[in-house]
């Protein structure tokens, strides 16, 4: 008798070395905790920081810490009161001066880049919020009088930790009236929860989840959706790359019609042949401007494949329906990874990298 592929928790409990899975089932508790952890009572240095007259935030960050940071971004242009821009490098921008706060995100507390432009960002007499679980970061607040920690748990993935960083983030930029306080954060929350246990693909439920993974396993996968939703392609990619280990790519709309479109061919057109087997996540959410939603039906009609899937963020804010992808994003990548083999949070290229440029250092 031939035995077929093994049940999804089987695979989960042979290759899940670091239970990412239940870093993910974890997500929206770690957010909610995270959300109550700023205040004057654990960051004595807010009251002073709001009544500064600062021009604008520069977060500074790589990889998953730097999400948080384009995050940010787009919810400040959606109803902030300041621009906020994600920096990704060891330099600061030639343009930044010291009316501009600084919010540098290491999980580790040691990502190179991210220590390299706080120097920086200090040796020019900017004033600089580092959120860190510890490292060389957090101890930079120790040594200047203007570096401000603001602490978070450690002791995970940095990838895995989005719902600490990215929850003390926002509450912090709350807390400085960067972005305006959350109406229902309890209903968010409770929504958030029965989302990720509803979506949870080993909660028994059947489709889902894990058929959308088994779709998508031989085929590459492009990602595309509205401007404001582009910091969550991009984390979506992200997590694709690391925990899956696989490609995708992403077209932010409507700037991907404008080009990228004619590589998908229809209406007479051709579609690239190098990418066969291409399948694509359409995401949107409530707050779709209309020529958007315009833009996004004709894709539907006309895209040359037949491997697609709408993907809707449910929520009434911005917010909600990016943390509502996150959790859709996570669930798919982790479940694609075990499909595919491969543990979720083997990162071995990385790792390698790492160690060669520490030898080089």
């Amino acid at each position: 008798m031939v035995e077929g592929p093994l049940p999804l928790p089987a695979r989960v409990n042979a290759l899940d070395s670091e239970d990412m899975f239940g870093y993910v089932r974890r997500f929206v508790d770690d957010l909610e905790s995270a959300f109550g952890a700023v205040n004057e009572r654990t960051c004595p240095w807010l009251a002073d920081l709001r009544e500064r007259p600062f021009s604008g935030l520069l977060c500074l960050g790589m990889g998953g810490s730097a999400a948080g940071g384009s995050f940010l971004s787009a919810l400040a242009d959606h109803n902030g009161s300041m621009p906020v821009l994600s920096h990704t490098d060891a330099f600061l921008p030639q343009w930044v001066s010291t009316d501009w706060l600084v919010l540098a995100t290491s999980y580790s507390g040691n990502t190179a880049e991210t220590l390299s432009a706080t120097r920086m960002a200090i040796a020019k007499g900017l004033t600089v919020v580092v959120l860190a679980t510890g490292g060389e970061l957090a101890g930079l607040a120790e040594t200047h009088h203007d570096v401000h920690l603001l602490g978070a748990p450690g002791g995970q993935p940095p990838r895995s930790g989005f719902g600490h960083i990215f929850g003390r983030q926002v509450a912090l930029l709350r807390c400085l009236g960067l972005l305006p306080e959350g109406e229902d954060d309890a209903g968010m929350i409770e929504r958030l929860r029965a989302a990720s246990a509803r979506l949870d693909p080993l909660a028994g439920t059947e489709g889902g989840v894990e058929a959308l993974a088994e779709a998508l396993l031989d085929r590459s996968v492009a990602l595309l959706g509205p401007t404001e939703l582009s910091p969550v392609l991009t984390r979506f990619k992200n997590q694709v790359n690391e925990n899956a280990a696989r490609f995708a790519r992403v077209g932010v709309v409507p700037e991907m019609n404008h080009n990228e479109l004619v590589a998908w061919g229809g209406t007479g057109g051709v579609a690239d042949p190098t990418v066969p087997d291409q399948a694509v996540l359409l995401l949107s959410w409530g707050g779709l401007q209309p020529h958007v939603k315009a833009r996004n039906a004709w894709m539907v009609q006309h895209l040359e494949t037949e491997a697609a899937w709408q993907l809707f963020g449910e929520g009434a804010t911005l917010l909600e329906a990016m943390l509502y992808h996150c959790i859709v994003m996570d669930w798919l990548s982790v479940t694609l990874a075990v499909l595919a083999g491969k543990d979720p949070t083997s990162i071995g290229p990385i790792a390698s990298l790492k160690a060669s440029l520490a030898d080089h250092a």
